[in-house]
């Protein structure tokens, strides 16, 4: 068991104990109606295609990832990173699979500082060789796949290879940021994968094939999940990061010492309900004490038209986010204090912190002994997230990226490289204390990602959820659970609740979609939401209810939906006017 979740157990009640001992559903509850929600109609497709084949969860997962990184290459792909919550109804245990991407061994504390000692600028930073990490979201599927696995590997490939070869319509996201003005969107290997014969970028709606992706599928398809870190496409990364500007230091080594992590998760109460979220370097553990610290106040009797609700999510979030960005790391590098974040007498010190009226940033807390630098980086919204229910009752939550809008804007074999070494803190050192997520050879970036399983007092699975949006995505995961669990809200109604992200001194998110009275309540606290950040959550998710029913929704700030088994085939594979959410 992770020593992080052995810390954990005692804190919490005894019914919470590990989810690895978690009893398997009865068989009534078993017999479920199977299916997905995720970003793209296609990838939703792909992988009711492999459920209607016999596939599991698990299956379906590789078979949405792969059609994720053709149509949705703007935010995960083969060249990137995730993490996998996933429950074996079987055996009722959930297993964390850990795809983050790894730091070359030849990374220097001052990757990320320019000739005089200075941290680079974003853009710099991220079209550097230096940004990417061994990519790692097919080996870590690779992994879940051994273990809960139902078809062939080579099947689960196919219909993105035929989207990849026959082409699809390029989706309205896909051709706006692939028409914007994101510095990756002018480089050259995207604007050869997504542009017009006649050099401009491609527009919604136009036919659209990738040839080359097709191909790197076909290899990772024949060869086995370590086709990546293998020869010859592990050469070609490594070529493609050895480039100017700024060359980066992947070694065939740190592709062959790559793998997945797989651990038991980390999970903690809220209200009734027992939350479950993958360990570090994950920021799961801090979405786990933002729900502690909101179950210590009347949040839940409150309501969604209630500005006090608002005011208490905002200022909870900030302690939150204020501990995260200095204890959180990789715990094989950095002693992560998780049962001293989650200890119920510090949770009840912070939450002590909150008064009537929004103050000053609130400082990091004390849960350990432990001095460390403020690290307050923050992680682009290049990301996706996907829930796969299959008909055994297996369940699959998955959050996936390659880290800023088409990754480093480096593409190798038809897929964009992630620029997830931008995750770290620029600064080895701040304040004259270390950054507990400084660079360092073979370690893992923090991550803000954070796939959610939820079981009720019986340990049966009540929802699973998670959502895009890097730093972000701790408030859209903490919005929805407090909508769906406190609020009785519908999913879809907990996702469509405003989105708000309170970090520091800044209050932003969809001021236009809170009430005026919320907003006047709001201000006489002391807060001003700001438009313009916070925004685009991808919330996915699942509500499994007792009878059988899968209660499934899809965020409308994208072009995901939610669909049934029994819903493949009436419209037409493929088809992008399929919108029941």
């Amino acid at each position: 068991m992770n020593p992080a979740i052995r810390l954990l157990l005692p804190l919490v009640a005894a019914s919470l104990a590990a989810c690895a001992q978690i009893p398997a559903q009865d068989e009534a509850r078993a017999v479920r109606e199977a299916g997905i929600a995720a970003a793209n109609p296609l990838a939703v497709d792909a992988g009711l295609e492999i459920l209607a084949a016999g596939g599991s969860a698990a299956d379906a997962a590789v078979a949405v990832q792969s059609m994720l990184g053709l149509v949705e290459p703007q935010s995960s792909g083969l060249g990137g990173g995730a993490f996998l919550l996933y429950y074996d109804a079987a055996s009722g245990a959930i297993t964390a699979f850990d795809g983050r991407e790894v730091a070359p061994t030849g990374a220097t504390p001052g990757t990320f500082l320019d000739e005089k000692g200075e941290p680079l600028s974003y853009d710099d930073a991220v079209l550097s060789g230096r940004s990417t990490g061994v990519p790692a979201a097919i080996a870590m599927l690779g992994a879940a796949h051994a273990r809960h696995g139902a078809l062939p590997w080579q099947r689960l490939f196919e219909p993105a290879i035929r989207a990849a070869e026959s082409g699809f319509a390029v989706p309205q996201r896909l051709a706006r940021f692939a028409n914007s003005t994101a510095s990756q969107a002018a480089e050259p290997d995207v604007r050869t994968l997504f542009s017009r014969a006649d050099g401009s970028p491609v527009q919604a709606g136009d036919h659209l094939t990738n040839a080359a992706y097709a191909g790197t599928l076909r290899q990772i398809a024949a060869k086995g999940p370590r086709a990546l870190l293998e020869p010859p496409l592990s050469n070609a990364i490594i070529a493609r990061t050895h480039a100017e500007p700024r060359p980066g230091t992947l070694a065939a080594s740190d592709f062959e010492n790559y793998h997945p992590g797989i651990s038991d998760p980390l999970c903690g109460p809220y209200l009734v309900y027992i939350v479950c979220v993958p360990p570090p370097p994950s920021s799961g553990v801090s979405l786990l004490q933002l729900l502690a610290l909101l179950d210590r106040t009347d949040i839940a009797s409150r309501g969604p038209d209630d500005p006090q609700a608002w005011f208490l999510f905002a200022e909870a979030s900030r302690l939150m986010y204020a501990d995260r960005d200095q204890f959180v790391a990789d715990p094989a590098f950095i002693d992560v204090p998780v049962a001293g974040l989650l200890d119920p007498d510090y949770v009840a010190r912070r939450i002590s912190l909150i008064g009537a009226v929004a103050g000053a940033a609130p400082a990091p807390g004390q849960p350990a002994p432990i001095q460390r630098g403020t690290d307050a980086s923050n992680e682009a919204a290049g990301t996706s997230h996907y829930v796969v229910v299959d008909a055994a009752g297996n369940v699959a939550s998955m959050t996936t990226t390659v880290e800023s809008l088409f990754g480093s804007g480096r593409a190798v074999g038809g897929f964009l490289l992630n620029n997830q070494l931008t995750d770290f803190s620029y600064r080895p050192v701040i304040d004259g204390q270390p950054v507990a997520n400084a660079v360092a050879g073979g370690k893992r970036p923090r991550s803000s990602m954070a796939p959610v399983i939820v079981l009720d007092h019986d340990r049966h699975v009540v929802a699973a959820l998670g959502s895009p949006g890097g730093t972000a995505i701790l408030a859209y995961n903490a919005k929805t659970i407090v909508g769906l669990l406190a609020w009785k809200l519908t999913l879809r109604q907990a996702i469509d609740l405003p989105n708000l992200v309170a970090r520091g001194n800044d209050y932003f998110g969809e001021a236009a979609k809170l009430s005026p009275a919320v907003v006047a309540g709001l201000a006489s606290r002391g807060i001003t939401v700001k438009p313009g950040r916070g925004e685009e959550s991808g919330l996915h998710g699942v509500v499994l209810h007792d009878d059988g029913r899968n209660e499934g929704a899809a965020d409308p700030r994208r072009e995901g939906v939610w669909l049934t088994l029994g819903t493949l085939g009436t419209l037409g594979a493929g088809s992008q006017v399929r919108v029941s959410r």
